[in-house]
């Protein structure tokens, strides 16, 4: 076998172990593992901890009224929990509303210059008062129950922090819009939250420990995954908890999920060089998932153009020939679904092909941002779906690709 073979098959080897083999490895792992989860004491009367839920916002004014009177509705004792919001640079109303609410729960750090947001975490988790700490976004909305669900873990000592299940939902009819990919990497939390891998969190909805935090760099791009790999760093666990339900809007454009995308993959890069050390086989199931759900996917992109072009290099040779028409068929169908219309089963898995691909060409342009350090910290709001229709730009039908 030459050298340009042996290209073309490990990098498709390393795609599909990525992609197909590892959740079926996880998932043996994990039955293996039995299910764990935390016991059911939702409503007991019992001495829950003080909790502070820390919300860093930047020009929300056209949710957070909505998003306080949603964290006031939990079903968590009144007494035992606030709400910290920390308005990132005085750009619009949105201080102004949270001052508005004379609620001894609601509390503002009014910050006059936008920073950033792993910035004014930096500054919010030291000012809260609670025992646990719980982050969410300004345009996600949790089930009352949520709280409770999140918290429950923290009865083992070994639990240092626990990600919630987030919901995407369509902002014209409220109903749950979970496409197969969001589905199967929410299976894929469950597997590696029974075995202790859980993978950074979800930035919608979960909570640790505040004595385990740290601050993080300013110029962090991804800082839910940072936060979470970093219980990993101190051997405890980072739990999953799927019936603790947060919703959020999915993105109103796909031009504003390539763009979403694009980040993640550049923080992720940039991620690489603060939590290396969890790349070591001897950290177990944390190195395996790590390896096998992160690192391959933020490669892909790179194996796919390596794969392509020692096809390419290999074309006379019928087999192979036979294969590039194959990967060819694949990209035509992955641009035929950007323009084919309709919502049936046969449409949904063509844009399957969409969305892989698209989602890999954003971890691309990622990967150059970071090389460029081109990305910066302070995050770009997606507008609301609201926003948009004031402003009366068409909105164009999205998969979500988280």
């Amino acid at each position: 076998m030459t050298t340009i073979e042996i290209v073309l098959w490990i990098s498709l080897g390393l795609i599909a172990y990525s992609y197909f083999l590892y959740p079926v490895l996880i998932g043996l792992c994990a039955r293996l593992k039995g299910k764990r989860t935390a016991a059911n004491n939702i409503g007991e009367d019992r001495d829950w901890p003080f909790v502070s839920l820390v919300i860093a916002a930047y020009k929300e004014e056209q949710v957070i009224r909505e998003r306080i009177e949603n964290a006031l509705a939990f079903d968590y004792p009144a007494d035992r929990y606030e709400v910290l919001i920390g308005c990132d640079g005085d750009l619009d109303g949105t201080g102004a509303i949270v001052r508005s609410y004379d609620d001894a729960r609601i509390r503002l750090l009014q910050f006059p210059q936008r920073r950033g947001k792993p910035s004014v975490l930096n500054d919010c988790v030291p000012a809260s008062r609670g025992s646990l700490v719980a982050f969410s976004d300004a345009n996600t909305f949790w089930k009352p129950d949520a709280l409770m669900r999140l918290v429950q873990h923290f009865d083992d000592p070994q639990v240092g922090g626990v990600c919630g299940q987030l919901l995407l939902t369509d902002p014209a009819t409220g109903e749950n819009v979970d496409g197969l990919y969001w589905r199967y990497e929410n299976y894929l939390k469950r597997c590696e939250g029974r075995v202790g891998a859980l993978l950074g969190a979800n930035g919608a909805i979960y909570a640790i420990r505040r004595e385990l935090w740290q601050p993080i760099p300013a110029n962090s791009i991804v800082d839910d995954f940072l936060i979470g790999m970093r219980i990993h760093l101190q051997r405890l666990r980072f739990e999953f908890e799927e019936l603790a339900i947060a919703e959020e809007e999915s993105a109103p454009t796909m031009g504003a999920e390539f763009n979403r995308r694009t980040r993640i993959g550049a923080g992720g890069f940039q991620s690489l060089v603060w939590l290396s050390s969890l790349l070591n086989p001897l950290r177990g199931t944390v190195a395996l998932a790590f390896w096998s759900h992160k690192v391959l996917r933020w490669f892909c992109p790179h194996l796919m153009i390596a794969a392509l072009v020692a096809n390419i290099c290999l074309w006379q040779h019928p087999a192979y020939f036979a294969l590039l028409c194959a990967q060819g068929a694949f990209y035509g169908l992955a641009l035929l679904g950007r323009y084919i219309p309709g919502t049936g089963l046969p449409i949904r898995l063509l844009r399957l092909t969409t969305m892989f691909t698209s989602m890999n060409l954003a971890l691309l342009v990622g990967f150059f941002r970071w090389l460029r350090n081109a990305q910066s910290g302070a995050w770009v709001r997606t507008a609301r779906t609201s926003e948009l229709k004031a402003n009366s730009v068409p909105r164009e039908p999205v998969t979500s690709a988280r």
